[in-house]
């Protein structure tokens, strides 16, 4: 399957480079950057126009309706509702995410790589999320260099992960490793001296920034603690942030570097909908700092139903092997599908809250194994995969979005190249996440968001309110 390489991907590129550009998020051009203002200086000339922006619109469209909201919405988890603003990407049900206007295709052959042809520099991601412009390969390197320079962690943080059992989930150290980061907060500090609301984006880029930095360090010190006797492996300065984090976790295969800067640019940002991004705007909206809402966020990634995913599908696909066989037939994967579903469980990797076609995420990655890894007897039972679930959810007739996801494919590329532990893999999605959270953070203090506060109701006043409808 060509999924990104399409005359219709390039057409559609080419079409939108021949815009222009106007105003941040809205796309009329795309902007690439050759020179070298730094990301904070970008962000310095960027938040007044995009104040003002924010201003127009709840000055002039206050009360435009955006739709109606049901019953159905209510009861079902608000899905569907339109109700957060999120400036950094955009999720549309057939199309998938764009990143600041830009399609995952798009990103990979315009962000400055590592190498010519290679993936996306995730620190480009970074830089695009925040600014809405492509940057060049010069202000690429001059990031990851400040993000090293950023990455110092206190002894205090690995001695909270330590007093844990080494058998707690890699979440719950996780999450713990954040936490202790915390008492160095830039924005706590400056709200207890009565910082000026007008610069909240300013101690909060210091802990955003800080903590995308520091947290691969934290991450590989969990790793190394639970699976490799604690023998931990020190950064190296020389290289970008992905090939730096693989390193730190002991892979130095550069076609593991090229995936895990692949994953973190792809696992980044799905906008504010899912619960860790909604997690973290609404636990930030009540001024909490950068480091308790991705702490909260994390939480929430760690739920069967949302990070924890991407270990489940490598395990049940593991499960498939060990009772069927590495090679399988068609006929007895549709039998041990069938068997998953009777038996009251779902198939892991497969429907999407939003989206109605296959991941591009997951496309992306399937492009990755075909080149990097076809021969993967785990890549080629994926792969059936993909053509035997669909038709089966199909024919149930529940399933909304029978496609794959992303975590359809993630596990089983990292288990290529020898990271196997699956309990280990929702960490991952949680560094790549903090690219993404921590930028919409940044805009949301920059543009002044309030406190979020939905308004709840009961069943009865559902009730009477039906009543009344139908009276």
């Amino acid at each position: 399957m060509g999924f990104f390489r399409s005359v219709t991907a390039l057409s559609r590129l080419h079409s939108r480079l021949s815009q222009s550009y106007n105003s941040l998020g809205s796309v009329r051009c795309l902007q690439i950057q050759s020179s070298g203002q730094d990301l904070r200086s970008q962000l310095e000339q960027l938040i007044p126009e995009q104040q003002e922006r924010l201003k127009k619109l709840k000055t002039d469209h206050a009360n435009v309706q955006l739709g109606n909201i049901t019953v159905d919405m209510v009861i079902g988890g608000m899905r569907g509702m339109t109700g957060l603003l999120w400036e950094t990407s955009l999720l549309d049900p057939e199309e998938g995410i764009r990143f600041r206007g830009l399609s995952i295709p798009e990103c990979q052959k315009l962000l400055p790589a590592a190498n010519p042809g290679g993936e996306p520099l995730p620190e480009g991601l970074l830089w695009l999320l925040l600014t809405g412009k492509v940057p060049s390969k010069e202000q690429v390197d001059s990031l990851s260099k400040e993000l090293h320079s950023r990455s110092a962690v206190p002894d205090h943080v690995f001695n909270a992960i330590d007093a844990l059992p080494l058998s707690a989930h890699p979440m719950t150290q996780f999450t713990t490793g954040v936490m202790a980061l915390q008492v160095h907060s830039e924005f706590q500090k400056a709200y207890e001296n009565g910082i000026s609301k007008a610069k909240f984006w300013e101690p909060t880029y210091e802990d955003s920034l800080n903590l995308i930095a520091q947290l691969p360090v934290v991450a590989s010190y969990i790793y190394r603690r639970v699976y490799k006797n604690g023998q931990v492996i020190s950064a190296d300065k020389s290289l970008d942030y992905g090939a730096n984090f693989s390193r730190m976790l002991g892979f130095d295969d550069q076609k593991m570097q090229e995936l895990m800067r692949l994953y973190l640019s792809i696992h980044s940002d799905h906008e504010g909908g899912n619960v860790s991004a909604h997690t973290a705007h609404l636990v930030a909206s009540a001024l909490s700092d950068p480091y308790l809402s991705f702490g909260a966020a994390l939480n929430g990634l760690a739920g069967p139903l949302h990070g924890l995913a991407n270990q489940e599908v490598l395990l049940w696909i593991k499960s498939v092997v060990k009772e069927c066989g590495e090679n399988i037939t068609t006929e007895q994967l549709k039998e041990y599908v069938w068997k998953t579903l009777k038996s009251g469980k779902v198939v892991p990797g497969f429907g999407h809250g939003v989206l109605r076609k296959t991941d591009p995420r997951y496309s992306c990655q399937r492009e990755f194994a075909l080149k990097h890894l076809p021969d993967d007897p785990l890549f080629q039972l994926v792969s059936k995969l993909y053509d035997v679930v669909p038709p089966i959810l199909t024919e149930l007739g529940k399933v909304k979005n029978p496609w794959p996801n992303v975590d359809a494919h993630s596990g089983v590329l990292l288990n290529h190249f020898g990271l196997t532990e699956a309990r280990y893999y929702t960490v991952l999605f949680g560094v790549s996440r903090s690219i993404g959270i921590c930028s919409q953070l940044i805009w949301d203090r920059a543009l002044g968001l309030p406190l979020e506060r939905p308004k709840s109701v009961t069943m009865e006043w559902l009730e009477n309110h039906c009543k009344k409808a139908a009276a």
